[in-house]
């Protein structure tokens, strides 16, 4: 058996299963089921859904769909479940962007009181403070208690957790911001020193190849 054999899913047998808000289900669906649809053909899945319970099923609609098309459509799925509006959510579709989710509770404990008023934190007044890390950190967030999930690409996206934990944490706004404003300049400034150098690469191999003609 050839190794491109070997990597091919098995139809019917390859499944990932989530579990989502009832509540969040007719968003999964969409008007005549277009989110779905939407889903399934941008990730070459099948997703069958279960209204009574929640769950969910994804698995390939064809041979040659990738883990990686799979593993796109589960995320899709738990990002619409965890509060994000389909168009957010299709944002992962780009292969850097990632999913990443907070349950309050692990650092707060389970009364209800405590998670609201972290909550109430992290949106801020009018949800100025979760806006204001949105754009800084150019990622989204959802709040949906008693989570916080932020889907971006990997690092921007653990600039966000942190800063998030920070005011689960109790620290002052004014004291996260400033952190994410150093990490994102440094971020940036890494990433188009990147850019610089792998031109710079380029030309350092294609002249060393010249050399040896």
């Amino acid at each position: 058996m050839s190794g491109e054999e070997k990597g091919r899913f098995i139809l019917g047998v390859t499944r990932l299963y989530e579990k989502i808000p009832l509540e969040r289900i007719g968003v999964l669906i969409g008007d005549n089921g277009r989110v779905k649809k939407e889903i399934e053909e941008k990730t070459r899945t099948a997703i069958t859904i279960d209204s009574s319970t929640g769950g969910v099923v994804v698995e390939p609609a064809l041979p040659t769909t990738t883990a990686l098309e799979l593993m796109k459509a589960r995320d899709i799925v738990k990002a619409i479940g965890y509060g994000f509006s389909p168009e957010r959510a299709m944002r992962l579709l780009e292969e850097d962007q990632v999913l990443v989710v907070i349950d309050v509770r692990q650092y707060v404990g389970d009364k209800p009181n405590h998670v609201a008023r972290v909550l109430g934190r992290i949106i801020g007044e009018e949800g100025k403070a979760r806006r204001t890390l949105e754009e800084m950190t150019g990622t989204f967030i959802s709040i949906y208690e008693p989570y916080v999930a932020i889907v971006g690409d990997f690092e921007t996206a653990n600039i966000a957790k942190t800063a998030v934990e920070m005011l689960i944490q109790g620290r002052r706004h004014s004291t996260v911001y400033k952190y994410v404003e150093n990490e994102t300049f440094t971020l940036k400034r890494r990433r188009m020193r990147e850019l610089w150098i792998k031109p710079s690469r380029i030309e350092a191999v294609e002249e060393g190849k010249r050399e040896e003609k």
